[in-house]
């Protein structure tokens, strides 16, 4: 995933939320879904036509790409940029990536017009969006630090205690014949404080290295 500055910072959804409206009897069943790829839309997309084969209609949006840059809509037989359109312009919006959207309508018998069917499938997303759990995306530099096997317990312990008061989190502790290594993801800005942190405790014994920077979902 690309580093710079410049590039969003977007958010995603944890797993699968699905929620229901009714608009003058016409049905929008919105299932809103994690998905890493095209792949992975398409596979929800396809799941979605499947069990409910019945309805008339199953529009589409999807973001995808760290930085949202592969973006797809579909109005799947509703006059054209009411449906599709207005789906993706709600997970624009709320700058999310990585996600697909699918509106499934059963016709109530009673034509909403243009504006009624982009404000159904609007309100179908946008209450979805609001039920579902929301990851936040940020850089972290990945760090590592070596400690005596000897050590290794407290510095365990010291790191977990910085990390707590610093947005960081020890993702690793891996043991080793002569020693551990525990693997951090720290907030760019707060990668030397680690290492001066650690360089007063130790008197110079112990070492942050500051490996690649990625860019990680958070809850």
């Amino acid at each position: 995933m690309p580093d710079s500055p410049s590039a969003p910072l977007l958010s995603t959804v944890a797993g699968t939320t699905i929620h229901e409206i009714e608009v003058r009897r016409s049905r929008f069943i919105c299932g809103l879904a994690h998905a890493e790829d095209l792949a992975a839309a398409e596979a929800t997309i396809a799941a979605v036509r499947k069990q409910h084969w019945d309805a008339r209609h199953h529009c589409t949006a999807l973001v995808l790409g760290a930085t949202g840059q592969q973006q797809r809509s579909s109005d799947d037989g509703e006059p054209s940029g009411t449906a599709g359109a207005p789906m993706l312009e709600v997970l624009r919006h709320h700058g999310l990536t990585d996600v697909v959207a699918v509106v499934t309508r059963y016709f109530g018998g009673t034509l909403l017009g243009a504006g009624g069917l982009v404000r159904a499938y609007t309100a179908a997303v946008s209450e979805t969006l609001a039920l579902a759990a929301l990851v936040r995306r940020e850089p972290r530099d990945v760090v590592t630090v070596a400690a005596p096997l000897a050590e290794a317990g407290r510095v365990d312990h010291v790191l977990r205690a910085w990390a707590s008061a610093h947005d960081a989190v020890v993702t690793d502790v891996r043991y080793e014949v002569d020693g551990a290594v525990a693997t951090l993801l720290v907030p760019p800005p707060h990668s030397a404080a680690l290492r001066s942190h650690l360089a007063g405790l130790s008197g110079g014994a112990l070492t942050a290295v500051v490996g690649e920077r990625r860019v990680v979902d958070l809850p």
